[in-house]
């Protein structure tokens, strides 16, 4: 069994290959053996997550996700923008997503999707005293917002209709570290 005291890759070069909405960099690095070797990635701002409780309910919203071509059930969440905390964000993908305002606000936790490929940094918000507002969809965005019993949304884990990270992370964190507490 090996053991390394220093597993730290150092960045020699870097080239970005696009910008956008998100982006991907190729960096060539050294490893800790004096190699060399690449690494693409894709570059993200960041995004915040939203676990709206109330009344031992979650809502939800369905979307249709491209990538994996079918609708979703997950949490209301969205990319920072460039003048936004984490919070801040949440508050707006809240809002623009669910419909909903929250008067309680609490960090979950702080996860990274898919860190072999993404320096993305997601961040998850428990919201509670929630009052409805209307929704302020992006014109690209479509979406079904639905109140499910915690009880529901857990058997859906259970039974694979939710497959979202964030939502399953979000969901079980709660179940195991905040509901019974």
């Amino acid at each position: 069994m090996s053991h390394y005291s220093k597993l730290k890759e150092t960045k020699l070069s870097s080239k970005t290959l696009y910008t956008g909405v998100v982006g991907f960099n190729y960096d060539t690095v050294q490893l800790i053996n004096g190699k060399t070797a690449s690494r693409v990635y894709l570059v993200h701002k960041g995004a915040s997550a939203v676990l709206p409780i109330e009344d031992d309910c979650v809502y939800l919203v369905q979307q249709y996700r491209y990538p994996i071509g079918r609708t979703t059930w997950e949490l209301p969440a969205g990319k920072r923008e460039d003048h936004q905390t984490f919070l801040t964000c949440a508050k707006a993908e809240l809002e623009q997503e669910a419909g909903l305002k929250a008067s309680k606000w609490k960090k979950l936790c702080v996860f990274n999707p898919s860190n072999a490929f993404s320096n993305e940094d997601l961040h998850i918000y428990l919201a509670r005293g929630l009052k409805k507002v209307s929704q302020d969809l992006d014109e690209d965005e479509f979406v079904n917002v639905k109140k499910f019993p915690l009880n529901k949304a857990y058997q859906m884990i259970k039974t694979g209709k939710i497959q979202d990270a964030k939502t399953l992370i979000a969901l079980l964190m709660y179940r195991n570290f905040v509901e019974n507490k």
